[in-house]
């Protein structure tokens, strides 16, 4: 009977969200990093797409990371040392926003003709947070799974959270 709960928990319970916006963001990484390393963007992709992928990556992580500080974090951190302000996920919240901003500069730069857009310069600004933006996703995705969440809450109140 726990196995089964166990498995109905996993699957359903909201955190189990979290595993998918966490792809969406490593799958866009990925695109524009491989775009980086192999010098040239994916095929059929225009520079303008190229640079609005990127913008949306930065809008939709820094949207993510906003909503989780102001409306999860808080709750989850009342039981769990992990989500306490400075410790482990805020901190590296920190240094991802300070890759994020120097990735937003760059490619407003691109956008306004001030800079042309040079993938090795690109891959730079990634390469100085992609370790700790990587590292992040999977710690809090481990953070927000089923066995580590019933630790410190019930049943009832993950599903009283506001997700």
């Amino acid at each position: 009977m726990f196995a089964l709960l166990h498995v109905l928990v996993e699957a359903d319970h909201p955190f189990s969200t979290v595993e998918h916006y966490h792809n969406h963001f490593r799958q866009t990484w990925q695109m524009l990093y491989g775009a980086c390393a192999n010098g040239k963007k994916p095929a059929g992709m225009s520079i303008r797409q190229f640079l609005t992928a990127a913008e949306q990556f930065c809008s939709q992580l820094n949207m993510h990371h906003g909503i989780e500080e102001m409306h999860i974090f808080p709750i989850l951190a009342v039981r769990m040392p992990a989500f306490k302000k400075e410790l482990a996920l805020l901190t590296q919240h920190k240094q991802i926003h300070a890759g994020l901003e120097r990735l937003e500069e760059y490619i407003h730069r691109c956008r306004t003709g001030e800079s042309d857009l040079r993938l090795d310069e690109l891959k730079t600004i990634m390469d100085n947070f992609g370790n700790i933006l990587w590292a992040h996703l999977a710690d809090e995705v481990k953070e927000l799974g089923a066995e580590n969440m019933r630790t410190y809450w019930s049943l009832e109140e993950m599903d009283k959270m506001p997700m």
